[in-house]
């Protein structure tokens, strides 16, 4: 998981972009770090596109540390100049230690005064050695993590089990799978992801689901999208359209087009593009 793309639409466009596991102290605090660097020529932008892990995150960049909340839709940054941001895909357990409603926070970022957190992370980031200044960048936000000692209640282990089981588990398509696999009702679950995530579990499975659709449409273009609706539990093709077009503003093939569009193109000026699909 770590290693994948899944979550960014368009891999070729990236700049600079790392996924690094999170250390053994903090699993249970955060799912794994990710760390883009850039460098746009003056003039231009990069616009990344995302359909984004359904959790929060805490973000350092070189002139503020946010807390970004859970996305509903299709997102995008766009990055000019040169510049870097350290973030924390942070496990449900942890976001109450940032807030006690989540949902108040969807489609938003708030800045927190965390000059400790700032200070680490960018004088690690300082380096001139590129895995090395990453690495000691995960070290130091994972040092201050562990110094807040923050608590993990059992609610939020179960929390931490109901993300796993709806991120991990493509056989999981309702509410009453994840519900029967944690032994809780469903009532529990609606609770448990009000508080920790912000988003219901239902909508944390059609997240899921589209992100593998994404995922697959651009890795595997030989598969007919018909094929991949099916194995990810849509009803037919005409429904995984549905949701491409509402979440995403694209359809599947539109979507693929401009993949293999852009796989075809030469990237030497990848970091300039500015356009999604048509």
């Amino acid at each position: 998981m770590v290693g994948s793309f899944k979550g960014i639409l368009y891999p070729a466009r990236l700049p600079t972009f790392h996924r690094v596991p999170a250390p053994e102290s903090v699993t249970n605090l955060v799912q794994w770090f990710w760390i883009p660097e850039w460098d746009i020529e003056p003039g231009h932008t990069s616009r990344q596109h995302l359909i984004a892990f359904p959790t929060s995150n805490l973000v350092v960049q070189k002139d503020l540390v946010e807390f970004a909340g859970p996305t509903t839709r299709r997102t995008h940054r766009d990055l000019t100049g040169r510049g870097w941001a350290v973030g924390a895909l942070l496990r449900p357990a942890l976001v109450p230690r940032f807030t006690d409603d989540p949902g108040s926070l969807r489609d938003a970022q708030l800045p927190l005064p965390l000059a400790e957190l700032h200070a680490s992370v960018s004088e690690a980031m300082s380096g001139t050695d590129p895995r090395e200044r990453r690495q000691r960048a995960v070290e130091a936000f994972t040092g201050w993590l562990v110094a807040q000692s923050p608590e993990v209640s059992e609610e939020g282990i179960l929390a931490n089990a109901m993300m796993e089981i709806i991120g991990t588990r493509t056989d999981v398509t309702r509410v009453e799978d994840v519900a029967r696999r944690l032994f809780v009702s469903q009532r529990t679950l609606q609770r448990v992801a009000r508080k920790y995530i912000g988003l219901s579990p239902s909508a944390l499975i059609r997240r899921r689901r589209l992100q593998e659709a994404a995922d697959r449409s651009r890795t595997d273009p030989a598969t007919d999208l018909a094929a991949i609706a099916a194995e990810l539990g849509y009803t037919d093709h005409a429904h995984l359209t549905n949701d491409f077009q509402k979440f995403l503003g694209f359809t599947p093939s539109t979507y693929r087009r401009s993949v293999l569009q852009d796989q075809g193109e030469n990237h030497d000026d990848a970091g300039w593009l500015t356009s999604g699909p048509p």
